[in-house]
């Protein structure tokens, strides 16, 4: 640990518990908007109509959040975790208002986009928070504790949905946030106290700006691409040509900047880039499966929603059950070893969905989701500990940030790649039969088993040693 985190750490152990509980409470609202909406969205439809419009309520959501976290990263390095937590806090709780508030179909995506804007801070600065206050040692466990959280809102979101919408009001699926946001900021406010130095140097607003304008636009190509617009449209050209253009400039002026949002260091240090590499395949599966496995579940094994929701659960179940234990695994055998675990297991488990067919019960495809989960466990934990460990106060922010932001472009990747796998394979059919939506889903599996494979790579690329690692992670 350096002298600034010793210091951290000491003047904030006695206040780590409800710290650690209010950036839990402020994670499981982003989490359980990512997935609470999806079973409200016919009673959404049916009041406001617009049904044509409505897979945007997902795709501005995950827009605005993506773009923004590598802003957020920096500012929390220059003006600190915690007005930039609060900040994020606000206007989610603002963008929940207004949601709750909508009166049109327009009016609640662009109130879902304010909300996403405020989901940006909170991910990464919770992330941050935890690698600022806990030491290397237990931050895995406490990595587990938030990636529980993804995992009970995976499986609470959808059915928390359901109840608002059919016994209360849709709208309380975001009026809800407001007391629980407004009890999350208070306990960062009277609990959190930060005694680091910071930054004062000038925002870059110019590379702010490109920034997010050139990975909203690649993003938005991803996400749509194939379903708003053909991939060849003249939309989608122009988004891809357009985001690669303002990405070149957004390069040229971060070289040039005194303070650059997002640093070129970053992708010049061996591990933030192994890390983030593995972050974006972790992302691209974790799409992957929790999308299609519930469509295989249904249209070919014929289960319900619900039991379908529960089997793609079983993922994010396995995960918090290794990331708990990542700790004494990766203090034994150092980061990169356990990652190579990881990433082992997530390719055992993609093998074995390879098997399933129209004959295989749930029970085996959970058993496969939650072998994947266990990899995942064992991967996403120890190689962000990791880069966060070789990063000074000043730069966990920009490293944390990093991160999740790769994690966005892999799962926006993850949407356009296998999208297009099962739409090559079943064309325009509205409702496929299930001897048709077998193998093209089973191409998706396909998809997910080589990724994993990719994934091993990314874990060996770590290094032998993490640069400034003060835990011994030689493999």
């Amino acid at each position: 640990m350096t002298a600034t985190d010793v210091k951290l750490s000491i003047g904030l152990r006695s206040e780590r518990g409800p710290i650690l509980a209010a950036i839990m409470l402020s994670t499981s609202l982003v989490a359980l908007d990512s997935t609470i909406i999806a079973t409200a969205v016919l009673t959404i439809t049916d009041q406001l109509g617009g049904f044509a419009q409505f897979p945007w309520l997902f795709s501005i959501y995950l827009l605005a959040q993506a773009v923004t976290v590598p802003i957020y990263g920096k500012l929390a390095d220059m003006v600190g975790r915690k007005p930039v937590m609060l900040f994020g806090i606000g206007v989610f709780a603002v963008g929940s208002l207004l949601c709750g508030l909508a009166t049109s179909m327009i009016g609640l995506i662009a109130f879902r986009a304010v909300q996403g804007i405020g989901a940006g801070a909170v991910s990464p600065i919770s992330m941050t928070i935890a690698g600022d206050i806990y030491t290397v040692q237990e931050r895995a466990k406490v990595q587990a504790y938030l990636a529980s959280v993804w995992a009970a809102s995976s499986v609470l979101g959808p059915l928390l949905g359901g109840v608002f919408s059919e016994y209360i009001s849709w709208r309380w699926i975001f009026l809800i946030n407001l007391p629980l946001a407004a009890l999350a900021a208070w306990m960062i406010l009277r609990k959190f106290t930060e005694s680091a130095p910071r930054q004062s140097h000038r925002i870059d607003y110019l590379g702010a700006g490109l920034l997010t304008v050139g990975a909203g636009a690649l993003i938005l190509a991803l996400l749509e691409g194939g379903q708003a617009w053909a991939w060849n449209s003249p939309a989608s050209l122009a988004l891809f040509a357009g985001g690669a253009i303002v990405l070149a400039g957004f390069a040229l002026v971060e070289r040039r900047a005194a303070n650059p949002i997002l640093p070129l260091w970053v992708f010049h240090r061996r591990i933030v880039v192994a890390s983030s590499l593995a972050s974006l395949l972790v992302g691209a599966i974790l799409l992957g499966l929790t999308s299609y496995v519930p469509t295989f579940a249904q249209g070919v094994l014929g289960s319900g929603a619900l039991l379908a929701g529960l089997t793609a659960g079983a993922l994010t179940l396995g995960w918090p059950v290794t990331a708990s234990q990542a700790g004494k695994v990766y203090l034994r055998i150092g980061f990169r070893s356990t990652a190579l675990i990881g990433s082992v297991l997530a390719v055992l488990g993609a093998a074995s969905l390879l098997l399933v067919d129209e004959d295989s019960t749930l029970l085996q495809v959970a058993i496969g989701c939650f072998v994947v989960g266990m990899g995942m466990g064992l991967v996403a934990s120890p190689t962000l500990i990791a880069a966060q460990a070789s990063a000074e106060w000043s730069e966990r922010g920009v490293v944390t940030a990093t991160n999740i932001f790769a994690r966005s472009i892999g799962s926006a990747v993850g949407v356009a790649v296998f999208g297009a796998l099962v739409n090559a394979r079943l064309g325009k059919v509205e409702h496929p039969a299930a001897a048709a939506l077998a193998p093209a889903v089973h191409l998706v599996f396909l998809g997910v088993a080589a990724m994993a494979v990719v994934l091993i790579g990314a874990a060996a690329v770590m290094p032998r040693r993490s640069e400034g690692n003060p835990v011994n992670a030689s493999a």
